[in-house]
């Protein structure tokens, strides 16, 4: 590795300054650039002729390709920026100047210099964008020509001559940039304090935004040291990924500055930088403990104890890491901070992570059990990061679930490491395995790992940011640990951190690692490789369903799709089939686990007599669905209904949900799936209730615009009712809080689903909570626990007075979490100018944060009045929706999910699918597969309505009758 370098102080300082009228200039040519790079055409041309406006779809030119060439290698970066937290008066834009000096290792002789640059503007020094220079006494070629490449995200510098292998060289460029809302690369978040608005300067640099805030080589596997200095406004602080070290205050060019520089970093790759300004404040951890903690928020959050929560769970989870990486974490500090716009939930900078407030802060008042829940397990994701993706990188975005998958899966650890009394592990299955199951049984559904080449474009890249990367991935590696034994996976884990410390890897170095925890472990007994087992998992889309038949004690698999007749067009070496490893019980004594290799296979064991029932897959651990012959499923049905506490609460889950994709895959029959709710009078645990909930949601979504409902809503009511007595028992009348960790996520669902099918006394019960609190707007009655839910029932029940006081509410709302809940509630009024009204404010940032236009718009679309209603807002608005709010404040994945998955006419497919050739030359962008998804989706739900929906109204009608 090549030393570290650093600028002359006052040359960083200087190079930074533009004085006001080369600013304006410069900030007039970036409205120009952004435009020019909107329409595709590139600035310069690149062989002197006219230029083209798209890129050649088989480019010859290394320019036109989106990977870098493999010639240059970053060893450091000394940046200097400069963000200034107010518009300029002359064009309203908040701008940001810099300077960057990378120094890089020519690893192949070349006469090009090809280096990311997006969105900004660099000064022409000597009619270039650049100077280079050589070190150690390198000669540098002189700058023939240079220009920008917008569509492939490039500055691209021709040399009269060819840099020399081995030497390195520095690029020294100055450059402004736009500080803008659109929550990518070096933007800007604003909050209010009393009518004051506050700027802050902020950063997310993943995948692809480090090069909109300076030049750089933006590929994780190009790691570097970053030097930074970021120069900004007395009364601000700035933090960085390094330790800040003492500020020092300068005057440049007439202006009193703030100078705070940054012990240089690890080395590390772009998009883990990050770098903010803002008035923030701050606690920390007591001086003399192990890690230097410290979490910043605006100060009001931080005066009213919001951020100590995360600072309590932080050290504990820090410490937890350590033991099960068994490597010490690598940085000296931790700095988490709370920003008001933030696109993600949270990102994992090293020693700097950035995090939504709703995903940091907590309020003893207002926030509820299940916001401490997604703190916990958000804070345990990203420092999971700190070592796995940050110390250990993947070398290429396609491997992406690597990362994410890992981490999402050990997050359920070190929350419940923090939290023991939770059980939290067991959540995995409801928040993730399920969850992906729905979107992995299409057939537009995608591998885990594809090849580097398939993924080239940033819109690729951000394709892969999809619940198949984060809850497939966690859903396979929990397999994975399980039938390694967790030690082994641990063990594994740790040997594989050791060797790739600080660079890169592939998913394979990991495969290797664990075979070798596994080759030194007795006893295993693994039937192939790991990375035999494994690829099948992550090489091929999907996952199987196990059938078995207890007559004859037969197991097989089958690749399982949510529409059976749909066509599977992608190939797979494997043929859909895998090894899969089966734990099960019979009659509720666990057996012998055994491996499911081919096809089809005999085991013995299952085959079943008299009453004894057979259930596969214990604890949900693998990652497969289960069939069984008519028979078994009788049997358990009839377990269910008399002694439903003999299967264990996770697999009581399974039932229903395997139970309702089967029906929906036309494998058994809906009146069976609908079965497997009769017993539910007598449940009382969270998971089987949560399960339910979301598969006859689904006949919710089918129905509840047709004679269905009525029979559908009071089975519900008459199940629903023993669940609402109980907890209204148990708390006493409501005015208590269930001790159990899921029992309180329970009080809330009986809640709900009892004031939805109406259950008596639910309404009254939730409305009168809202009128008090609207007699006394300084004191919320509502348990924080119940807060959303009962926002929701009492502005369905009431009009725009309770809609306009809960819009006020939510406009003051000083806790984010708080804000949440109300936003949430607002879009469940039944009133369709209001609805109509609250979607146009989704194109105000004044009114909905960019960071939340998405959840509103689902939101509304949720409710049965709001979604036609949503559907054309989006339909009408989509250009604007792409194009401004596109740069990572939306997910248009997301979007196009919510406000198509009622869809179950063929006039709405109809409409679908004009919408999609209306905006062919919109695009899709990262929604491209969501986009594809929601059609498959809507023809599968178009065959199961005309299939089941007389079945359905029979079933309920029969069953909604109270004894």
């Amino acid at each position: 590795m090549g030393r570290g370098f650093f600028i002359n102080k006052t040359l960083a300082i200087a190079g930074v300054i533009l004085a006001a009228g080369a600013l304006a200039t410069i900030i007039a040519l970036s409205v120009v650039y952004s435009q020019a790079k909107a329409k595709n055409q590139e600035v310069q041309p690149t062989n002197g002729g006219t230029s083209p406006t798209t890129t050649p779809s088989t480019p010859t030119n290394p320019w036109d390709h989106y990977r870098l060439p493999d010639s240059l290698s970053p060893v450091s970066y000394n940046i200097t920026l400069w963000p200034r937290l107010e518009a300029n008066v002359a064009t309203g834009l908040y701008v940001f100047t810099g300077q960057s000096a990378v120094v890089f290792e020519c690893r192949k002789s070349t006469d090009l210099i090809i280096i990311h640059s997006n969105k900004l503007n660099l000064t022409l020094v000597n009619g270039h964008h650049a100077r280079l220079t050589g070190l150690d006494g390198a000669v540098p070629p002189a700058i023939i020509k240079s220009w920008l490449q917008p569509v492939t995200q490039f500055l691209v510098i021709q040399l009269d001559g060819e840099l020399q292998t081995g030497k390195q060289y520095e690029l020294y460029s100055d450059f402004t940039g736009e500080l803008a809302d659109d929550l990518g690369g070096f933007y800007r978040s604003e909050y209010f304090v009393g009518a004051t608005k506050k700027v802050v300067a902020t950063t997310q640099m993943q995948p692809v935004h480090a090069r909109k805030a300076f030049p750089c080589f933006d590929e994780p596997a190009l790691k570097a040291v970053f030097h930074v200095t970021l120069l900004h406004p007395h009364g601000t602080v700035a933090l960085a990924n390094g330790m800040n070290l003492a500020p020092v205050n300068v005057t440049v060019n007439g202006q009193d500055v703030t100078r705070t520089s940054f012990e240089a970093t690890p080395i590390m790759s772009t998009y883990l930088l990050a770098f903010v300004v803002s008035e923030f404040d701050f606690i920390r951890s007591p001086e003399g403990e192990k890690y230097l903690i410290r979490i910043w928020a605006r100060k009001q959050a931080i005066a009213e104890g919001q951020g100590n929560y995360a600072l309590e769970k932080t050290g504990p989870i820090l410490e937890f890491f350590e033991k099960y990486y068994d490597t010490v974490y690598p940085l000296p500090k931790s700095d988490q901070i709370a920003l008001p716009d933030f696109g993600a939930g949270a990102m994992e900078n090293w020693g700097l992570i950035t995090y939504r407030e709703t995903a940091l802060l907590f309020n003893n008042e207002s926030s509820s059990n299940a916001d401490k829940e997604w703190i916990a397990t958000v804070i345990s994701h990203e420092l999971a990061h700190m070592w796995f993706g940050n110390l250990v990188t993947m070398r290429w975005w396609n491997d992406l679930w690597l990362n994410e998958g890992f981490a999402t899966y050990v997050s359920y650890l070190g929350a419940n490491s923090a939290e023991p009394s939770w059980n939290y592990t067991d959540l995995i299955v409801m928040k993730e395995v399920y969850k992906v199951m729905s979107v992995d049984a299409l057939a537009s559904s995608h591998p885990l790992s594809t090849r580097e080449q398939d993924i080239m474009q940033p819109a690729q890249i951000s394709e892969l940011f999809d619940s198949i990367t984060y809850s497939k991935a966690p859903a396979v590696l929990r397999m994975l640990s399980e039938f390694l034994t967790e030690p082994v996976f641990a063990k594994g884990l740790s040997t594989y951190l050791d060797t790739f410390k600080y660079g890169n890897t592939v998913y394979q170095d990991l495969w290797k690692h664990l075979q070798m925890a596994a080759d030194s472990t007795p006893g295993l007994n693994l039937p192939a490789s790991i990375e035999d087992i494994m690829n099948r998992w992550i090489l091929q889309m999907g996952f199987p369903l196990v059938s078995i038949d207890t007559a004859k004690g037969t197991i097989t698999q089958n690749h399982f799709l949510l529409d059976p007749n749909s066509t599977v067009d992608r190939p797979s070496e494997f043929r859909y089939e895998w090894i899969v490893p089966i734990k099960w019980i019979k009659s509720g004594t666990e057996q012998t686990p055994f491996w499911l290799q081919t096809k089809t296979d005999t085991h013995l064991p299952l085959k079943t007599s008299g009453s004894d029932w057979v259930l596969v897959n214990t604890k949900v651990s693998g990652y497969f669905r289960v069939n069984y012959d008519l028979v078994n499923w009788e049997r358990l049905l009839t377990q269910l209904n008399t002694s439903h506490e003999v299967i264990p609460v996770i697999n009581r889950a399974q039932i229903i949900d395997d139970a309702f994709n089967l029906a929906r895959a036309k494998t058994v029959s809906t009146t069976l799936a609908l079965r497997t709710t009769l017993y539910l009078q007598e449940e009382r645990e969270y998971m089987p209730w949560e399960t339910a909930d979301r598969n006859l949601g689904y006949f919710f979504l089918m129905f509840d615009r047709s004679e269905v409902f009525g029979p559908m809503q009071a089975y519900l009511k008459k199940q629903v009712t023993p669940l609402f007595n109980h907890f209204e028992m148990i708390t006493g009348n409501w005015t208590t809080i269930p001790e159990n960790h899921l029992d309180q996520y329970s009080q809330v669902r009986a809640i709900s689903l009892a004031c939805s099918s109406g259950v008596p006394g639910c309404d009254a019960l939730t409305t009168s909570w809202f009128q008090a609190w609207m007699k006394t707007p300084e004191k919320n009655p509502i348990p924080a626990n119940l807060r959303q839910t009962v926002y929701c029932r009492a502005l369905a029940a009431g009009g725009v007075v309770e809609w306009d006081f809960a819009w006020t509410r939510y406009q003051e709302a000083t806790v984010a979490s708080e804000a949440d809940k109300l936003m949430y509630g607002l879009a469940c009024t039944k009133v369709p100018w209001l609805l109509k009204r609250y979607l146009n404010y989704c194109l105000d940032p004044e009114r909905i944060r960019k960071q939340d236009a998405t959840f509103t718009m689902v939101y509304i679309a949720g409710n049965v009045v709001g979604q036609p209603l949503a559907w054309d807002f989006v339909r009408a608005n989509w250009n604007h929706l792409f194009n401004d709010y596109g740069g990572g404040s939306i997910s248009f994945g997301r979007l196009i999910e919510g406000i198509t998955r009622r869809f179950s006419s063929e006039f709405e497919l109809n409409e679908l699918q004009k919408f999609i050739k209306d905006n062919s030359d919109v695009g899709f962008g990262s929604a491209s597969q969501a986009v594809d998804q929601a059609v498959e989706r809507t023809k599968a739900n178009i065959k199961w309505v005309a299939e089941n929906k007389d079945d359905v109204f029979k079933w309920f009608s029969d069953n909604s009758q109270t004894i």
